[in-house]
C-alpha cells in the first residue's frame, strides 16, 4: 500500500506572500497561514491559533502572489514536506506545506465573499463540466419537482437509484 500525504486547510494569511526565485530561475512563493480552532477548557470554549508555512512553486506562485495579502482567506490543498539542513553544526528541520491548489475565498476581512481557484488542476470549474441535461439554458428553476415531459426517467446506466 502506498503512503498518503494530503493536507487541506482553510485559513487567513498572517502576512503578505513573498515571491523569490531560485538560482535556476524557478519561482517560489511563501506565506504563513493562521487557522483558529476552538477547544473546551473547563466550562468555556477557548480559541486557539495554529500557524502553518505554505510554499507555492512555479507559475502558480507568480500568478497568485499579488492576491496573497495579509488577512486574505484561502483554501490550500497540498502535501507536507520536511526540509532538513545543518546550521552552526546543528541538524535542523522544518515542516512546510507545498500547495498543489490554492482557492482564494473571501475578502481581506472576515465575512468577505467571492472566490477563485488557482492550481495545477482546476477540478470542477464550470468550463470543465458538461451542461445539465435536466434544465434549459438560462432557466433558474433548480428546485422544480416536476418530471421532464414524457414522464420517462433519464438514467445513464441500468441501475435506477
Amino acid at each position: 500500500m502506498a503512503d498518503i500525504n494530503h493536507v487541506v486547510l482553510v485559513g487567513r494569511l498572517t502576512r503578505d506572500a513573498e515571491l523569490k526565485y531560485t538560482a535556476g530561475g524557478q519561482a517560489v512563493c511563501k506565506f504563513s497561514l493562521a487557522l483558529n480552532r476552538q477547544r473546551k477548557n473547563g466550562d468555556q470554549w477557548v480559541e486557539e491559533a495554529h500557524f502553518f508555512d505554505i510554499v507555492v512553486w512555479g507559475r502558480q506562485g507568480e500568478a497568485l502572489n499579488q492576491y496573497l495579502v495579509k488577512g486574505k482567506q484561502v483554501g490550500v490543498d497540498g502535501e507536507l514536506r520536511q526540509n532538513r539542513w545543518e546550521q552552526d553544526g546543528q541538524s535542523r528541520s522544518k515542516v512546510e506545506i507545498v500547495a498543489n491548489n490554492i482557492q482564494l475565498l473571501g475578502g481581506n476581512a472576515p465575512g468577505g465573499s467571492g472566490g477563485s481557484s488557482y492550481g495545477a488542476e482546476r477540478r470542477g470549474s464550470s468550463e470543465d463540466r458538461p451542461p445539465r441535461e435536466d434544465s434549459e439554458p438560462g432557466s433558474g428553476d433548480r428546485g422544480s419537482a416536476t418530471p421532464p415531459a414524457g414522464g420517462d426517467d433519464h438514467f445513464t446506466d441500468d441501475i435506477p437509484f
